[in-house]
């Protein structure tokens, strides 16, 4: 790179971070050459391709790809590896948060579901703008087509639902090595997913409850309840599956208990008209995660959103008082995230804001110091 080359992205970067970005557009322009189109494709293919297999495989290491950067925050891709996975993410950050030294804010990781990425699922769950409104970050984790055809989390495989097993492990080790890079509050990290995604994160969350503080599962799917694709298409479709393994604290596995173990804070959206996975299935995420604590009744509410969608909640509280769960029916809605953007998939803007009840109600449930 020639000196005139260096000096013009030096000066493309200064007005990046001043926040002149149509100024650092057309220096970056200049510095390319009129060759920006042809940079461009290259960049994207690379960003794209599948990374080359190798002999050497980094444990817990994160690459990050420098992202968009706006006066909203930064939106950046990066690859993580642990053990024999690698998978690509995404990660926001608001805009003045970035290395701020002593500032540890909150963390939430977003699973999204099939057919879906990173980019659609942000889009559809509008996360990154109440993100950057909230001031936390938000790390979504991006299934490979080769470990699923159609993207899907493997929330159906034995070796996928447990403890120090794969994608599980990975994204629980992916979420460390954010929380060590980006000074994240250990007390405020979360997890939520929709569909697939959603049953993946109540697997994580319950494998992992020392990293995540509550749960929010959208049209998801209970914890151990199938453990084969044909388990797993009968869940789906009824809300019941052939598995024969035991009931271990209102959880159907047949695995040994996670260690160590508590009760994570879940809260559940499910559409009663979703065709694609039962809204049974959302009772059932309920009961999973209540598993033999004691719990009153739940206090059942009625509700309309602003579009006219309405929906019941039902809350589990301790003997103290305390929120366990909450369980969101939204009556009339199909497979969709609720209240979520058209511009992204499996939206259903009509619905309750599930991304602000989510927030609100992770907020609400730190890890007790």
């Amino acid at each position: 790179m020639n000196n005139v080359l260096q000096n013009l992205m030096r000066q493309a970067t200064r007005l990046t971070q001043a926040g002149r970005l149509n100024e650092a557009t057309a220096a970056i322009q200049r510095a390319l050459g009129g060759k920006t189109q042809s940079y461009r494709a290259a960049a994207a293919a690379e960003l794209h391709a599948e990374p080359a297999p190798s002999a050497l495989i980094l444990d817990g290491c994160v690459f990050e790809v420098a992202g968009a950067a706006t006066a909203a925050g930064t939106f950046t891709s990066g690859s993580h590896t642990h053990a024999t996975l690698t998978r690509r993410y995404k990660l926001y950050v608001p805009a003045g948060l970035t290395g701020a030294a002593g500032q540890a804010r909150p963390l939430v990781v977003m699973l999204h579901g099939c057919t879906q990425n990173p980019d659609d699922f942000a889009v559809g769950t509008g996360m990154n703008e109440r993100a950057r409104k909230q001031g936390f970050c938000v790390l979504y984790p991006e299934q490979s087509p080769d470990a699923n055809p159609q993207r899907c989390w493997n929330w159906f495989k034995h070796n996928h639902q447990r403890r120090g097993s794969g994608e599980p492990a990975l994204i629980a080790s992916m979420t460390q090595a954010i929380m060590k890079e980006h000074n994240i509050d250990p007390r405020r990290v979360f997890i939520a997913g929709l569909s697939a995604g959603g049953a993946m994160a109540a697997i994580v969350a319950d494998a992992y409850p020392e990293i995540f503080a509550a749960v929010g599962v959208h049209s998801g799917l209970p914890n151990g309840a199938a453990s084969n694709v044909a388990e797993a298409l009968a869940l789906m479709n009824s809300g019941q599956s052939g598995h024969n393994g035991n009931i271990r604290n209102g959880k159907l596995s047949t695995q040994p208990p996670q260690s160590p173990h508590r009760l994570v804070p879940t809260i559940v959206f499910h559409g009663d008209q979703d065709r694609t996975v039962h809204p049974r299935n959302g009772e059932q995420v309920i009961a999973s995660a209540l598993g033999s604590a004691a719990a009153a009744g739940p206090r059942v509410t009625q509700g309309v959103s602003a579009h006219g969608r309405r929906y019941t909640s039902a809350t589990h509280y301790d003997d103290t008082g305390k929120v366990l769960t909450e369980h969101w029916l939204v009556h009339g809605a199909g497979h969709a995230w609720s209240g979520g953007h058209a511009k992204g998939s499996y939206t259903d803007a009509k619905g309750p804001d599930a991304t602000a009840e989510m927030l609100r109600f992770f907020f609400a449930h730190p890890h007790m110091a």
